[in-house]
């Protein structure tokens, strides 16, 4: 059975595909409309093994439900991590073919695509973000409001539909006094929606047994497992803690150079110091967020997970840092609890390093 490598280029309007055979020939180049019923018939109309790529973008989670199916292999690329596709000139067929060709070499890095019977809890859980995103934004427009003339806000009675009133009088410009009004309209329009999207979320999620497996973990509460099953979908995605590292933003980026020499004829190390440039940039800023969420209130209650913070601060570790390993610590721990599915163990603890 032949072999074809696909690659698309897709856009709006018209997706670019470039076929090559085993040996690395173009032997199909087409221009399609970008419908599920153009794309299939044009992949139901080639013979043999078929690997198809694309990028990762706002068309990758549709196009991987709808060719999936219908090929040997599909790949959803990430084009971030491989520089040769921005290399020389640039086109759609250009791209196509670049990416056909990569695919046949393995050169291609992988995006995560698909765990299926988790769609609605995904979906629900990136609205639950946006509105509570919305709705801190307008909230800080509000304080915004009031610290620009100089008004003390610290309270959230500001917020308070029963205080509100008198928060208003001190504005004395009317124009003022009106944007605050609409400020205060659009809170009360979004607040009742985020709750509602949030009871709808923690409902969905309760239909998954890895629900009630994270919520064992201290500070992991129904939202926070509800996100972590909606973000990272299965834990087996993760071979390493250190994986789930890099996807969570919460992996060391080291960078050195000139790391040997030779020595009377002898390569020996050099002991030049590596320079930690911080975290990686490539990452779920949502994923991220839940573990710093859990780590900024373990460290600051009292009970295990605070005793083992003030343990590496007692090392002389900067709180920055010591904070960093708590947030890792506790993503490696809920994933060995969610792999294997077991009760968190408190006395394991200092057995999982992190």
């Amino acid at each position: 059975m032949s072999v074809k490598y696909i690659g698309l280029d897709v856009h709006q309007a018209t997706t670019v595909a470039a076929v090559r055979d085993a040996d690395g020939k173009l032997v199909m180049e087409s221009i399609l409309e970008t419908k599920a019923s153009t794309l299939l018939d044009f992949v139901r109309g080639l013979r043999g093994e078929l690997h198809v790529t694309l990028e990762e973008g706002s068309w990758a989670a549709w196009l991987h439900d709808v060719l999936e199916p219908h090929v040997h292999r599909l790949l959803v690329c990430d084009a971030r991590k491989n520089a040769l596709l921005k290399q020389g000139n640039k086109s759609d067929k250009i791209d196509a073919r670049k990416l056909a060709d990569l695919l046949r070499a393995g050169l291609l890095s992988p995006v995560y695509h698909g765990e299926n019977g988790l769609g609605l809890l995904r979906e629900l859980a990136r609205s639950y973000l946006t509105l509570t995103e919305d709705t801190t934004r307008v909230m800080n427009r509000i304080k915004a409001v009031y610290r620009g003339r100089g008004i003390a806000c610290a309270s959230s009675k500001i917020y308070s539909p029963r205080h509100r009133e008198e928060w208003l009088q001190q504005l004395r410009e009317p124009g003022l006094r009106r944007r605050a009004q609409r400020l205060y309209q659009q809170l009360d329009q979004l607040q009742p929606l985020r709750l509602e999207v949030r009871r709808e979320m923690l409902r969905e999620s309760r239909r998954h047994p890895a629900s009630r497996c994270l919520q064992q973990i201290p500070y992991v509460g129904s939202i926070r497992a509800a996100l972590l099953i909606a973000l990272l979908q299965t834990p087996h995605r993760f071979r390493t803690k250190r994986q789930l590292w890099a996807y969570s933003g919460l992996a060391v980026t080291v960078h050195s150079s000139a790391d040997y020499r030779f020595v009377d004829g002898h390569l020996q190390r050099t002991h030049n110091t590596s320079t930690v440039r911080g975290l990686n940039d490539n990452r779920n800023p949502q994923l991220k967020n839940v573990f710093k969420g859990m780590a900024l209130g373990a460290s600051g209650r009292p009970g295990l997970w605070r005793d083992y913070y003030l343990t590496l601060l007692h090392k002389g570790m900067k709180p920055a840092m010591a904070r960093l390993t708590l947030a890792r610590k506790m993503a490696a721990i809920t994933l060995t609890v969610w792999k294997k599915g077991e009760r968190f163990d408190p006395t394991k603890l200092n057995l999982q390093v992190a």
